[in-house]
């Protein structure tokens, strides 16, 4: 990918782009005109869709980015051909953070990111990624799945005109890097922090301040001051990121993201006018991409951790209790004030959290145990 693309202006290529997308699926869907099945299989099987896919990532990140970069691939390999999609990083093509309206106006096809970039159009959206102290990346799997997630996540998406579906998972994360020593909850007070989501409001509730940045913009706003602390993802990211060289203290556990869900969504009009085997195709690509980018992050984050602690000599430090349980607090004050608020809210988070404690319940006498021996 041409790292070097010109960002074009956002308000014109929306415009001009959605008009064109639209139309070209207009033309997509007209029936043949001959009666002859034969004549109208072979018609069908020519028609080419040029896709293009924009992101939250940087340009071909590692494993966020690589990620999409596959699925364009296996999508292409799927559907011979017949779907080929161009992946533009954040910037690109259009602000890391323009996504969602980039595809929900039809400007283009596809968007990769996380659904809490879009709490600031409805709050509801920050469920479908994580909720602090909520469940890990298998049990989201099994929320979203097989709980009733995934019906609920659609139904709030066709209202901004997208079909989302779960494309990936970070697992467990990291609580960040401080340039301060966290040893109560009042040093959170006028701490400037990278964090997004329900983690944010946490955040400020315990005194700090959120900061919503790109990724590829939160290694200068640390290094010149613009915040104090960032959490990212996990090892691996972090040290490609560098944060170590100008954080001092790495904390742990990610209290605020315990399996950030990912996502790919399309443009309603657009995914719907397609015949179902190239939709299967899509969400079957959209569920390997889902598999492939855990498994990749649990391969790198123990290796990297490892080169943060030997080589790096990083100082790994642990919320204690005390600070843990008040940020737990903060949480469900959080939580009941969006929910009160805000009836989507509402309705998906008494899913999600019905569906937490019964399968809390379940790993308290399966995996738990088992970790606790080790």
């Amino acid at each position: 990918m041409n790292k070097n693309k010109k960002t074009i202006n956002r308000k014109n290529f929306i415009k001009k782009a959605a008009l064109s997308a639209l139309t070209g699926a207009s033309l997509l869907s007209c029936k043949p005109k001959s009666d002859s099945k034969e004549s109208s299989i072979a018609i069908i099987s020519q028609k080419k869709y040029k896709w293009k896919m924009v992101t939250t990532w940087p340009p071909n990140f590692p494993v966020l980015g690589e990620a999409c970069n596959h699925f364009a691939q296996w999508v292409e390999e799927m559907t011979g051909g017949q779907i080929s999609i161009n992946v533009y990083g954040g910037g690109e093509l259009i602000p890391a953070l323009e996504c969602f309206e980039a595809v929900s106006s039809g400007a283009v096809e596809i968007g990769s990111g996380a659904s809490y970039y879009w709490a600031g159009r409805s709050p509801a959206t920050q469920f479908f990624t994580t909720v602090p102290f909520g469940m890990n990346a298998q049990q989201m799997n099994s929320w979203l799945y097989c709980g009733g997630g995934q019906e609920l996540w659609k139904e709030l998406y066709a209202g901004y005109n997208l079909v989302p579906f779960p494309a990936g998972n970070t697992g467990v994360q990291m609580a960040g890097w401080f340039n301060r020593e966290i040893n109560t909850i009042e040093d959170f007070k006028g701490l400037k922090m990278r964090i997004p989501g329900l983690g944010g409001k946490v955040l400020e509730r315990a005194g700090g301040s959120a900061v919503l940045s790109a990724g590829s913009e939160i290694y200068t706003n640390l290094e010149r001051g613009v915040i104090d602390a960032t959490e990212w993802i996990g090892p691996y990211h972090d040290y490609n990121m560098g944060f170590h060289k100008i954080a001092k203290y790495y904390y742990t556990p990610g209290w605020h993201e315990t399996g950030s869900t990912l996502e790919v969504f399309f443009n309603k009009p657009i995914f719907d006018s397609l015949e179902p085997r190239l939709q299967t195709i899509l969400e079957t690509a959209a569920y390997r991409m889902n598999t492939w980018t855990l498994a990749e992050f649990e391969a790198k984050n123990n290796e990297y951790l490892q080169k943060l602690i030997q080589i790096e000599n990083v100082e790994l430090r642990q919320f204690s209790s005390d600070v843990l349980i008040k940020l737990k607090d903060y949480t469900n004050e959080i939580l009941t004030d969006i929910t009160v608020k805000d009836v989507a809210s509402a309705k998906i988070y008494k899913s999600y959290d019905a569906f937490r404690k019964n399968i809390k319940q379940w790993s308290s006498h399966s995996e738990k145990p088992y970790h606790n021996l080790l």
